[in-house]
């Protein structure tokens, strides 16, 4: 029998390294990981659940007990997954991939996401994908248009307004601060 433990704060492939050498360590045998989840072969003691808690907390995460939290924690996990780390999912609706991936009307889960972290889910989107927009930018390497194409905005105009709304700069004032940045540091 199988066990899925949901842990917090998992954003990253490096993440799901790192909780994996914590299981390889504890030797506890890992069927599945993903970001926020990991499927063991078999359930653990409450002892040795307690150990492995303290190990992560460590590191910075944290096993999710409680159901409504680890389901937040899943949503957040798909959301970034598929910004940050998987181009081709942001092409999905979002409220489809939650659905199909967590098996649940959208608006449960929307209700259940704006009722525990005090915005909606649509928000978190902006959130993360604003966080994206500052990252691509960043590197210089793509145009508005592409960065507007590769997040599924319908414009960069679109993008450019959802972003001032969010951090109060347009992506060309974000660029030329963070160019200013540079410069400063290349002068130490």
């Amino acid at each position: 029998m199988t066990e899925t433990i949901y842990i917090k704060n998992m954003v990253c492939p490096r993440c799901i390294t790192s909780v994996k050498s914590i299981f390889d360590e504890m030797k506890i045998k890992t069927l599945r990981i993903e970001l926020g989840t990991i499927e063991i072969q078999k359930p653990i003691l409450e002892q040795e659940k307690a150990k492995l808690s303290q190990k992560l907390e460590s590191i910075g995460f944290e096993i999710l007990d409680d159901k409504n939290a680890s389901q937040i924690n899943q949503i957040k996990s798909i959301i970034i997954q598929a910004i940050h780390h998987d181009s081709e999912q942001i092409k999905t609706k979002f409220s489809e991939l939650l659905s199909n991936k967590l098996n649940q009307e959208y608006s449960a889960l929307s209700k259940k996401f704006s009722a525990v972290e005090g915005i909606t889910i649509e928000k978190f989107i902006q959130k993360q994908k604003v966080e994206k927009i500052k990252e691509l930018i960043s590197y210089q390497q793509l145009n508005l248009n592409e960065i507007a194409d590769q997040l599924n905005y319908s414009s960069s105009a679109h993008l450019s307004s959802q972003f001032k709304k969010i951090t109060g700069l347009t992506p060309s004032q974000f660029k030329q601060l963070k160019k200013s940045d540079r410069d400063f540091l290349d002068k130490i």
